[in-house]
Formats: structure tokens, C-alpha cells, sequence
């Protein structure tokens, strides 16, 4: 599976980004896929994760209902709807597949290139 992430970009606080992830590969439509973001010092940690279907989603404590994520098998694609966008979500924003839900919040097999978006207060 590759993948390739695209959307980021600079915005106000409480603005609101839609980031795309674009997969190729045989695997992708029964891939579980997850979005992740890394800001300078800390570790990467988990945003949102979607199963196969698009019928079971998860997302990080710190979204707080304001990320949405999706996907669209029909399209190999996999989206991350964020609004009310705070400074402390400026980070590295990297999407991520693995085969089964477990697996793609904590050891996922692929990786996309990472996308920069910047929240100014």
C-alpha cells in the first residue's frame, strides 16, 4: 500500500483544513487507515483511525469532536475533516494503513509522507 497525504497548510485559529490521503495498492480498500501528527519534540501520536468499511471510527482524546474522519473506497482515499483548529494542532500530519483496526493506532504497516499544518493565534 502507498499512500499520499496532501491538504495541509497554514490557517487562523478556529479555522477548519480538509486533509487527503490517496492510496494505491491492491490491499488499500480492506485496509484499516488512520491519521497521526507530530509536532518538533514530541511523539507521534494517534489523531483518528477508520476501519475497512468506514463503519467504526476512533479518534485521539484531544479532538473532542472537532475531527472528522472518513474515507471513500471507491476513490482509494481516506480524509480528515478538522475544524475549530487550535494553535496546539500544528504539527506533521502523516496518514497511515495496516490490516486490521488494532493494528493501524499502534504498529501500522505503511506510511504516507506527511502534510504541515500550521495554526497561527
Amino acid at each position: 500500500v502507498q499512500l499520499q497525504a496532501s491538504g495541509g497548510g497554514l490557517v487562523q485559529a478556529g479555522g477548519s483544513l480538509r486533509l487527503s490521503c490517496v492510496g494505491s495498492g491492491r490491499d488499500f480498500r480492506s485496509s484499516a487507515l488512520g491519521w497521526f501528527r507530530q509536532s518538533p519534540g514530541t511523539e507521534r501520536e494517534s489523531v483518528a483511525i477508520i476501519d475497512w468499511s468506514g463503519g467504526s471510527t476512533s479518534y485521539g482524546d484531544f479532538v473532542k469532536r472537532r475531527f472528522t474522519i472518513s474515507r471513500d473506497n471507491a476513490k482509494n482515499a481516506v480524509y480528515l475533516e478538522m475544524n475549530d483548529l487550535k494553535p496546539e494542532d500544528t504539527a506533521v500530519y502523516y496518514c497511515a494503513a495496516a490490516s486490521r483496526l488494532v493494528d493501524v493506532a499502534t504498529t501500522p504497516a505503511y506510511w504516507g509522507q506527511g502534510t504541515l499544518v500550521t495554526v497561527s493565534s
